[in-house]
């Protein structure tokens, strides 16, 4: 079993920045898989960012040049700098952490909250 504890979310005004951390419980390797998915009030959880195998990343059309996710294999964390934030970023946002054969474990989740 995986834990994975985030942390770094709150209250921000509209254009303001935030940074989402997150710690495995778990060593990490390069191959495995780290991202942030996250949920708004009324939708289904979706994919912001990931980075996987040999540090590639993939990112939501909707924060592509405004969110970097970044990872840090040897303290087994997982990053998410979030900048120009706007209110439609306001969700539960949650790590995610997948090895190749193995289950997905997620985060609790921690709220980021964008007022205009």
């Amino acid at each position: 079993q995986v834990q994975l504890v985030e942390s770094g979310g709150g209250l921000v005004q509209a254009g303001g920045s935030l940074r989402l951390s997150c710690v495995a419980s778990r060593s990490i390797v390069s191959t495995d898989t780290m991202g942030w998915y996250r949920r708004a009030p009324g939708k289904e959880r979706e994919l912001v960012a990931v980075t996987s195998s040999g540090g590639s990343t993939v990112y939501a059309d909707s924060v592509k040049g405004r969110f970097t996710i970044s990872r840090d294999n040897a303290k087994n964390t997982v990053d998410l700098q979030m900048n120009s934030l706007k209110p439609e970023d306001t969700a539960v946002y949650y790590c995610n952490y997948r090895r190749w054969g193995e289950k997905n474990y997620w985060g609790q989740g921690t709220q980021v909250t964008v007022s205009s």
